[in-house]
């Protein structure tokens, strides 16, 4: 007997067994959800911690060490390149076929991908083929991660439909929960001998997806494809008989809100960035200790992950626009206020400066999984919801922490470029507030 078989039962106790089985198969999407972002995100960032601390010196070593490090920052934006790629391809048969298949392959392909780079030669043995190997590597990251978080969102929300802001920041968790375990675990590695550490320790972490991945894609087998999908997927089918519509095209044919939830998400990729990316470089440039730096990333990252259901959660009854534009004004603010605690030279106020950016990231992020998927119909949520978040994703996140490294060196070190485009990028997603419709009472 399937899930939506048992949404209708003959009797009272067949009406109980049922409830009990939506709850537990509720449940497992819930867990499957928010264990397969932390893993599918633990890949991703992993490889933007690595591009801050190690793949400079072993990727990149002829460069001068500001160019190394641009060139390694290049390399981590060219994973956000591709994930458009991957939200089209990825939505396009999320949209068709179904959100559980996709969220399948893409756990297996990144975590194939990020072993590889555990194992790739670097540039002293293999020249210039190591920095491509890495690329292509990053390249196969960016496409799952495009599929990945549209998938994992609105399994989430349409499987529990009554309170959306909420269930779907279980698989927002799970984005800060990879942040987590990547910086946890490269900090822990980062405890070695620096001769280890470059030889052979910064490998560990990378092959230890292949034992996430396993784990991962048993609990995703085990969850049953959206009811809500479902029947829509089956109306749509029968008024599109001859023709079925293509999601992207629909998508496209109505632009608007695709453009709102690039704009609502633009903000919050470019800020958490700067906090959760490049401030480890930065932070190492002044003086910081780099297990310090490290450590005060993995705080901000257990702070995101504690605030995801409780504003998602207010959003659910104050509103998608109140608390995302509350917080679009305090992740501008926040940057400022970090530069100034971290220029103070105190590691205490570097720690309290980079918590209080990840504490106003989790104000205005924590609704914009569940106000995007609101934004598009079923048949197209998944196409929607993804573009849109994975457009923001590349201009913001992947190219901010190249953009801060540039503006850093053409302002001599002067940290106000980097604030100012910030808080440009904030307003962006404040516009978009005011602009975009208020979804949280409306029925999927």
């Amino acid at each position: 007997m399937t899930y939506s078989q048992l949404a209708a039962p003959d009797d009272a106790s067949a009406g109980s067994a049922a409830a009990r089985s939506t709850r537990r198969m509720r449940n497992r999407v819930l867990t499957s959800s928010f264990v397969g972002s932390v893993i599918e995100w633990y890949d991703f960032y992993l490889f933007g911690v690595a591009s801050a601390a190690v793949f400079n010196k072993l990727f990149f070593p002829d460069f001068s060490a500001t160019a190394g490090t641009l060139a390694a920052f290049a390399t981590l934006a060219a994973g956000f390149i591709a994930r458009p790629l991957g939200g089209i391809i990825w939505g396009h048969f999320g949209d068709k076929v179904g959100r559980k298949r996709m969220l399948v392959l893409s756990i297996v392909l990144m975590g194939a991908s990020t072993t590889i780079v555990g194992l790739l030669p670097t540039y002293a043995t293999i020249g210039n083929w190591a920095p491509l190997l890495l690329v292509a590597m990053r390249l196969i990251q960016g496409i799952s991660a495009g599929g990945e978080w549209g998938g994992a969102v609105l399994m989430s929300m349409e499987h529990a439909p009554k309170r959306r802001g909420l269930s779907s920041s279980v698989a927002q968790m799970g984005l800060y929960g990879g942040i987590l375990l990547a910086s946890g675990v490269f900090a822990l590695i980062s405890l070695m001998a620096d001769d280890a550490f470059l030889a052979w320790g910064w490998r560990i972490p990378f092959l230890a997806s292949a034992v996430l991945v396993a784990v991962g894609l048993w609990i995703r087998l085990g969850v049953e494809e959206s009811p809500i999908f479902t029947r829509a997927r089956g109306q749509a089918e029968q008024r599109d008989t001859e023709k079925p519509a293509l999601p992207l095209l629909e998508v496209l044919r109505h632009p608007k809100n695709l453009l709102l939830s690039i704009f609502l998400v633009l903000g919050p990729f470019a800020a958490s960035a700067v906090y959760g990316t490049w401030v480890v470089s930065y932070g190492i440039k002044l003086g910081f200790p780099r297990i310090d730096v490290l450590n005060a990333v993995l705080i901000s990252a257990a702070i995101g992950l504690l605030g995801q259901p409780l504003f998602a959660g207010l959003s659910d009854l104050w509103g998608r626009k109140v608390v995302v534009g509350v917080g679009a004004v305090l992740q501008a603010v926040s940057v400022v206020a970090m530069f100034s605690l971290m220029h103070a030279g105190s590691v205490a106020l570097m720690y309290l400066g980079i918590s209080l950016a990840a504490l106003a990231h989790a104000v205005v992020y924590s609704p914009l999984g569940a106000w995007l998927g609101e934004l598009f119909p079923t048949t197209q949520r998944y196409t929607g919801a993804s573009l849109g978040y994975q457009i923001a994703g590349t201009v913001g996140g992947g190219f901010t922490p190249l953009i801060c490294a540039s503006l850093l060196t053409a302002a001599d070190g002067s940290t106000a470029g980097i604030s100012l485009f910030i808080a440009a990028t904030c307003l962006l997603t404040l516009i978009a507030v005011f602009v975009a419709k208020e979804t949280y009472r409306s029925a999927l």
